[in-house]
């Protein structure tokens, strides 16, 4: 059964906003009591937090999918729909927020550290929110927008000042467990460590975290063995140790040709050559390994290696490696810049800003992109004219119809904004803040449909007088049809 998990794939759904509600107020005595519908309520957003309790992502690969709550929808006589309750994911310290194509999206340090990864949809305006002194009751409501839905990539690295860096079974589990309390499986067979083990050394009055990392072997970065899984866990390590076998009887193992390999792997995995680096020459319990030790120790230090000759079994000379471990991170740590503090930062809109843009795409058709216009389309009811209405004066408000015009738009051309496609009729969208009429209903579309019609008859006509002409030989040019006789298209 797998115990650890570092890399999990999570399919989010923020909460949908509950649909406002249309309600006219109806009590007796008061035959105009107005509009009464209430607000929808927001949904829920999914929000990642770092808590300190939690070491994997393990849940997180049985249960991939998240959805927070919905907000309820309003009803009459002013009642607002509840909001959705927010989802909050706890995480551990360390874990990187990525979007499918490997866009870092957050990098999440620190105990109570909050990214908010998928956002809520905003409720719908009910009729009584929508009235005004024209629009005294308004016969529609705006629906809730859709929450956010998208997939995100969580990697866990490892939070530690030290990381030990080796061959399989080169003594790196035996090192943690007897420096610190941290108690890893340890066997006498390579790839004993599957998974990273941290544990907590103290040394006088300071503190630090060692990493365990499982086995590396030549290919590493490349993706054999175990390496190229949990290579990431040594990233933000401000020191790397070296735990070297000088006892191993493989043939063609040696403590210089294993850090060769070591380094080679690191160097190719990349970013981890400015890190500090110890030596501790593993199992001098050993007669043959305490001779290896002494032999390669030179060169190692010639190489600029602070070298530590160290017995986990005896424990002999542990306590010096430890005190180079702190002094080593006890610099780290000063050298490292100081947190700054948030700030935040204000970008205010340049002065043309419309907050929407106009492409006009190959195939003749326009595609208006803007936060607000796709928002008001999403939450308009088209079963409603009167919705549709509404939707059309803020188009024209905002400056949607001037800017299609200019950019060269006719009437019937095709027109996305979000995911819907319109014909575009400059006539039906004037910008006329309101036409009254029955509720529920928008006269200009009306107005639209009996034009169409009454415009098709004119052609027909048009046609049918030409043809006469043509059996009676009268010439074709400069026909024209007076429009005041049609009694139709008025």
């Amino acid at each position: 059964m797998t115990t650890f998990v570092d890399r999990v794939v999570l399919h989010m759904q923020a909460g949908d906003g509950g649909h406002g509600c249309a309600s006219i107020h109806r009590e007796k005595f008061k035959p105009f009591g107005g509009p009464d519908g209430g607000n929808g309520g927001h949904g829920g957003s999914v929000s990642l937090v770092v808590d300190p309790q939690v070491t994997t992502l393990l849940d997180f690969h049985f249960r991939p999918h998240l959805k927070a709550e919905n907000g309820k929808g309003g009803a009459g006589s002013n009642r607002d729909g509840a909001n959705g309750h927010d989802l909050l994911i706890k995480v551990p310290n360390g874990t990187v927020v990525l979007s499918p194509d490997g866009e870092v999206l957050a990098d999440l340090v620190g105990a109570g550290t909050t990214f908010e990864a998928a956002r809520g949809g905003r409720g719908g305006r009910g009729n009584a929110s929508l009235a005004n002194a024209r629009r005294k009751a308004p016969g529609f409501a705006e629906l809730g927008e859709p929450g956010d839905r998208l997939d995100v990539v969580l990697e866990l690295k490892s939070v530690a000042d030290v990381g030990l860096v080796g061959f399989p079974s080169a003594g790196k589990s035996s090192l943690i467990s007897v420096i610190s309390a941290a108690k890893p499986k340890i066997a006498d067979y390579p790839f004993t460590t599957l998974v990273p083990n941290l544990g907590v050394v103290r040394v006088d009055n300071h503190t630090f975290t060692v990493a365990d990392v499982p086995g590396l072997i030549p290919g590493a970065a490349t993706g054999k063995g175990l390496g190229l899984e949990f290579l990431r866990h040594v990233e933000r390590c401000a020191v790397l140790v070296h735990v070297v076998d000088t006892a191993t009887l493989e043939p063609g193992r040696d403590p210089l040709a294993d850090i060769d390999t070591i380094e080679a792997e690191l160097s190719e995995y990349g970013g981890l050559a400015d890190r500090p680096r110890l030596v501790a020459l593993n199992k001098i319990d050993v007669p043959d390994g305490r001779d290896l030790a002494d032999i390669v120790r030179p060169d190692l230090e010639a190489r600029g290696f602070r070298v530590f000759e160290v017995s986990t079994a005896t424990r002999e000379g542990l306590k010096e490696l430890m005190f180079a471990m702190a002094e080593v991170v006890e610099q780290a740590r000063l050298a490292a810049p100081p947190a700054e503090p948030t700030r935040i930062v204000i970008r205010p809109k340049a002065v043309d800003d419309a907050g929407f843009t106009i492409e006009a795409e190959e195939d003749g058709s326009f595609t208006v992109r803007g936060v607000r216009p796709e928002r008001w389309v999403r939450q308009t009811n088209f079963e409603n004219d009167e919705a549709v209405g509404f939707l059309a004066d803020r188009l024209a408000r905002l400056g949607v119809e001037e800017k299609l015009a200019k950019a060269g738009a006719k009437p019937g051309d095709l027109v996305r904004i979000g995911e819907r496609e319109f014909d575009w009729q400059p006539t039906l969208y004037a910008g006329v803040d309101f036409v009254p009429g029955s509720r529920g209903t928008d006269i200009r579309l009306e107005e639209k449909s009996t034009r169409a019609s009454a415009a098709e008859r004119l052609e027909a006509r048009k046609a049918r007088r030409r043809r006469e002409d043509e059996l009676a030989g009268a010439p074709q040019e400069g026909l024209d049809v007076d429009m005041d006789d049609d009694e139709d298209w008025e």
